[in-house]
């Protein structure tokens, strides 16, 4: 009888053992299993955190159009040499350029190009794709000045969609820009023989005509009357502009500020034409707004409008 209770105890102990392995063996698969998922996890959220910071930039900061329709290419042969402010667009405004030096000396053009940040380490000519896989060589790395930065890069053509990728370095991550530097920005004396007709060019005897005015800037909404009246004396033309409004208090032309005539029912100005056929660049300070506010305009008075 002693000898059966020990064997029951014997395999009783056994079994509570056993019992006790299968627990624990259970409790470190179920830890592993846990530890994997919650991997896992991390893992699918760190993704997920990337990803949308990848593409946070393309949410925020939608592609915007640059240049202009119908806009010829406009290479260093065609100007003066010189050091010249020039406007460039843009594709997104997580880009932005607040200053522009365009230099033409030997046949070439360089521009140097000032951010309004600092978050852009690297340019490249190119696309986004084809930069991470050039050599570090090939990029413009940038000019560090306090708060911003700089680049100066080569300049193929102005009014063409130049193909530049930015690589962010906080996101490091390029992007894709499309950059147009704009020849209707610059003044007269950047623009070389032939760009543009003149009063002497088309014969102009002294005299009132008429000319095709065409405004371009600003919101759109505000305009010029045209034909517009044009007054040739000594070998020079004037033009009398008048604006939809009678909110604009001067004009700008070549560097020169300009007072109205007239701001009885519409603003009337007497600005002179630097040359026909192209898109003249001026300004005009507007008071519509709760505080004045100056405004880029074009003007492009078209030659083969004109009539006595």
């Amino acid at each position: 009888m002693k000898k059966n209770i020990a064997i029951i105890s014997l395999l009783l102990t056994a079994a509570v053992f056993c019992s006790c392995g299968d627990k624990e063996t259970s409790s470190s698969s179920t830890e592993t299993t846990t530890a994997a998922v919650t991997t896992t996890e991390a893992v699918t959220e760190t993704t997920a955190e990337a990803t949308a910071e990848v593409t946070t930039e393309q949410a925020t900061a939608p592609q915007q159009e640059v240049g202009y329709e119908g806009m010829v290419a406009v290479s260093a042969d065609k100007l003066n040499e010189g050091e010249y402010d020039i406007n460039v667009d843009s594709s997104s405004s997580m880009f932005k350029i607040t200053e522009c030096k365009l230099t033409v000396a030997g046949g070439e053009m360089t521009a140097k190009i000032t951010m309004s940040g600092n978050g852009y380490e690297y340019l490249y000519l190119g696309t986004g794709e084809e930069a991470a896989k050039a050599e570090e060589s090939d990029y413009i790395a940038a000019e560090e000045n306090g708060d911003v930065v700089s680049f100066t890069l080569p300049v193929e053509a102005l009014d063409k969609e130049i193909d530049c990728a930015a690589f962010s370095k906080r996101k490091e991550q390029w992007y894709d820009r499309k950059l147009v530097f704009r020849a209707d920005s610059l003044p007269v004396d950047a623009l070389g023989e032939g760009a543009f007709a003149t009063v002497e060019s088309l014969g102009l005897k002294d005299g009132e005509y008429t000319v095709s005015a065409e405004l371009e800037g600003g919101s759109g909404k505000a305009s010029v009357q045209s034909p517009a009246k044009l007054t040739v004396k000594d070998g020079k033309a004037m033009a009398e502009i008048i604006w939809s409004s009678n909110k604009y208090d001067y004009m700008i032309v070549d560097e020169e500020k300009i007072l109205p005539v007239s701001t009885d029912e519409f603003s009337v100005f007497e600005i002179p034409v630097n040359g026909f056929d192209y898109k003249m660049p001026v300004a005009a300070d507007t008071t519509a707004m709760s505080t004045p506010h100056e405004v880029q305009y074009t003007i492009y008075f078209d030659s083969s409008s004109i009539a006595e």
